[in-house]
């Protein structure tokens, strides 16, 4: 496990808590609109801090902060992850995992073990062979995805999911999501969040066509008429 960034104080992160996020090194896909590319592969990043430093830091946090989002990369394909949680719930903080869900033989371990109070997990495409493209892995089958929420959906704890709308989405494909969304019960919050063309993005995706936050406000009110619950972030 590598420590890649930290930011020290969040207010929009974990929903309605004061957090810290910290960013783990690794990741299992390679989408083409990620902002964190640097970290994707993590034999190639230099750690910030080690994991006991980062605990120590956490240790003056007691009283100042709620809790812990736990991001990445994607955090689930560190095997030490649970390690990670157990810590930070020792000290009294609760944990959000950020997640692309496709590792659930490891997401569903820590939820029936408490060690997560707040899931995020991403939906990136529909639920199909456009999977690969959206993911960036050729041949990638998103039935760990639909495992991870049925995981989420049977847990009982408190989870949102959320697409971006980047580029090789269009109208179609978030209603689509959006059905797929509407068929889990209990209904969960979905977020569907506008892309933005930062300098992490590559440049070849940074000049293709993409959904702009007017155009997503615009089709907001078809997306309810699906599923009610959701909401735009920016």
């Amino acid at each position: 496990m590598k420590i890649a960034g930290l930011q020290r104080v969040t207010l929009i992160d974990y929903p309605g808590k004061v957090a810290a996020t910290v960013f783990l090194a690794g990741c299992n896909l390679r989408c083409p609109y990620c902002h964190n590319r640097w970290m994707i592969d993590a034999s190639t990043v230099t750690e910030i801090m080690s994991v006991a430093e980062f605990l120590d830091w956490l240790d003056t946090r007691r009283g100042l902060l709620d809790g812990v989002c736990v991001c990445g990369g994607e955090p689930t394909v560190s095997g030490d992850l649970p390690d990670l949680l157990r810590a930070i719930k020792d000290r009294g903080f609760l944990t959000k995992l950020d997640t692309n869900g496709t590792l659930p033989q490891r997401l569903g371990p820590m939820l029936e073990q408490g060690l997560v109070d707040y899931v995020a997990m991403d939906i990136k495409g529909p639920l199909d062979g456009r999977y690969a493209q959206m993911a960036g892995v050729p041949g990638f089958s998103p039935e760990p995805v639909r495992r991870s929420i049925e995981l989420l959906a049977s847990w009982g704890g408190a989870y949102e999911l959320r697409t971006t709308a980047a580029p090789g989405l269009d109208e179609d494909d978030l209603l689509e999501i959006a059905a797929t969304v509407a068929a889990v019960k209990p209904p969960p919050p979905w977020y569907v969040q506008a892309f933005e063309a930062s300098d992490g993005v590559l440049p070849e995706v940074r000049e293709q066509a993409y959904l702009s936050s007017e155009e997503l406000e615009a089709l907001l009110p078809r997306l309810r008429a699906v599923v009610p619950h959701v909401e735009l972030r920016s």
